[in-house]
């Protein structure tokens, strides 16, 4: 009975001996894993640079987009910028690059985006967020900071005009109408609070300008907008249309 029982007891500390041999295994894989993606993301970045580069130019982007299968004006870009947190359009820094599409993880997956292929599976979770009323939020007043010239305050007016065609032109019934009267108007650029109006206005306001308040808290801007409208449509701010 002791034998046996030394035995056993011998037995117990081979097997724990062979979990902690697994766990050093498996651990070891998984930093090797890791490590492994790392360097595949950093190989990944300078296939669209020269190797002693630390920025992603524009050339490099056109062949990235092409690669992925993305036009470089598709609001898709935009959405991918931001989770990158870019911070000039037409450019990815090494740092950027590195720290954004290893935080770009695929939630079905659970890998990292090391690869145009598994970039390309992510483009439609890219999408989801162009979708969803709370992240396109944040994309487009993204999308004001990242376009405009750093030492500017504001975006220059035809800067803004391609900008909102890109987030609004699909899904702003007014936007062709506001589109003109930007074309015709005074204004040579677009501030940070007009900008942000902008979005608020196309999403609360309807198309026959029914709810617009005249005494809201609106930027001149869009009293104009709403102005010429109207007079556009043959109609006085007291009139309503169906």
């Amino acid at each position: 009975m002791p034998s046996r029982k030394r035995k056993c007891e011998h037995s117990n500390s081979d097997d724990t001996l062979t979990k902690k041999s697994r766990s050093s295994v498996v651990l070891s894989r998984s930093e090797s894993s890791t490590e492994f993606s790392r360097k595949r993301c950093l190989s990944w970045f300078h296939e669209y640079t020269a190797p002693n580069e630390d920025t992603l130019g524009p050339e490099g982007m056109e062949k990235f987009c092409e690669d992925i299968g993305v036009e470089p004006e598709n609001i898709v870009m935009l959405a991918l910028a931001y989770k990158l947190g870019a911070k000039n359009m037409g450019f990815f820094t090494f740092d950027e690059w590195m720290k954004g599409m290893t935080e770009l993880c695929f939630k079905l997956l659970h890998y990292r985006s090391d690869s145009t292929e598994k970039l390309q599976n992510k483009m439609e979770y890219l999408r989801s967020l162009i979708n969803d009323p709370a992240a396109f939020k944040n994309i487009y007043r993204f999308a004001f900071d990242f376009a405009r010239d750093k030492d500017q305050r504001c975006l220059d007016m035809d800067t803004a005009k391609a900008m909102l065609s890109l987030v609004l032109g699909k899904n702003w019934s007014l936007f062709s109408h506001f589109h003109q009267f930007l074309e015709q108007s005074k204004y040579k650029a677009i501030n940070k609070d007009q900008w942000c109006s902008i979005l608020e206005f196309s999403r609360s306001v309807r198309p026959n300008l029914v709810n617009y308040d005249e005494d809201g808290a609106w930027p001149v801007m869009l009293d104009e907008f709403v102005e010429w409208l109207r007079k556009q449509r043959g109609i006085h701010s007291n009139e309503t249309t169906v």
